[in-house]
């Protein structure tokens, strides 16, 4: 028996790369799954009912349950019926993924109104969209699963000031899921992956990949570091019963490799007896708070054009890693600045 037997999931963008290997690993696992794909391109035109239907038809094919939905998770009252399709089709709603996204990457200063609102929609909007109707009934049964889609983005990638602030926002959101509905019973956590999917075949690197290979970066994902389905596990996992200790948590899934990232926290501080002037600041800010402004390390990203910000110690001195049996093993970032003499 699977561990998410008798659970029913709601999946988004589950048409394709990731949302697909989320919906057939889920149904794997025992759930019966909501198929949500509008079935667009990647810049969110067009429509296509087949792409869902595709997914349902290989669960089911493999003796699973699943049911298509084709509606915009960017229209409220869609996503009402989504969580409605559920309830009708198989009973009950437990889960909550939001993978569904789209992107029109330009410059800040390029960037028209548009693009901006549409990007927006499909990604902070469509999630509080889904997890708005699906708090309701969560809140009533006392128990539920919000899993959503962030990205390393947030940190600050130049081409998508769109797409990043909206992974960043979808951050808060989780955030504040874990704080309003844990009382009810309710995790909600967030994913940050890496994987070969449609979003890496629209860039520039990716058009280097087919013209040396004949195929894009998502054609040869299967096996390899970028195949969608090595996120799919820990988004199963947080999925079940045996996760309920886990919210408000942030999870980067790279491979094989699962990072915990930290919250928002002060990093330094300094106060005075009386109110602060800029002059008094001038003079002191850079000995004091200027000794701590650090960007993360910046690291390259298969599949990125640009080196993108985050915690790159991990990857660059596989001393720092400790074995916790064959094949696999840990590193914390307390444990690095222990080694290196920094504090805890």
């Amino acid at each position: 028996m699977g561990r998410l037997e008798g659970k029913v999931a709601l999946v988004t963008g589950s048409g394709r790369g990731i949302g697909r290997a989320v919906a057939i690993t889920m149904a794997r696992e025992g759930a019966a799954v909501v198929v949500n794909d509008l079935g667009t391109g990647i810049g969110g035109d067009g429509q296509d009912a087949s792409v869902a239907q595709l997914v349902v038809d290989e669960i089911t094919a493999a003796g699973g349950k699943a049911t298509a939905n084709t509606e915009s998770i960017t229209d409220h009252a869609a996503a009402g019926r989504m969580v409605e399709q559920a309830i009708d089709t198989f009973g009950r709603i437990d889960i909550v993924v939001n993978v569904a996204g789209i992107l029109r990457d330009r410059m800040i200063f390029n960037m028209s109104e548009e693009e901006w609102d549409a990007v927006s929609a499909v990604h902070l909007n469509g999630s509080f969209n889904t997890v708005k109707h699906a708090a309701v009934v969560f809140r009533q049964q006392r128990s539920g699963r919000f899993i959503n889609f962030s990205s390393v983005s947030a940190w600050g990638s130049p081409g998508q000031p769109n797409y990043g602030a909206a992974k960043y926002g979808i951050l808060g959101l989780t955030a504040v899921l874990a704080n309003s509905m844990n009382r009810y019973g309710v995790t909600s956590n967030a994913i940050l992956p890496y994987a070969a999917t449609r979003m890496i075949d629209s860039t520039p690197r990716a058009q280097k990949v087919l013209e040396e290979t004949g195929k894009l970066p998502s054609e040869l994902a299967a096996g390899t570091e970028g195949d969608p389905f090595n996120v799919a596990p820990m988004v199963a996992y947080l999925a079940t019963d045996e996760a309920q200790g886990i919210n408000g948590q942030f999870f980067g899934v790279h491979g094989t490799q699962i990072q915990l990232y930290s919250h928002w926290e002060a990093a330094a501080a300094v106060k005075a007896e009386a109110r602060w002037d800029p002059k008094a600041l001038a003079e002191i800010f850079g000995e004091t708070l200027g000794s701590h402004l650090e960007l993360p390390e910046q690291q390259v990203v298969p599949g990125r054009d640009r080196p993108q910000r985050g915690t790159a110690v991990w990857q660059q001195d596989p001393s720092q890693w400790v074995a916790l049996g064959p094949g696999v093993e840990v590193w914390t970032r307390t444990r690095y600045f222990d080694a290196k003499g920094q504090g805890a």
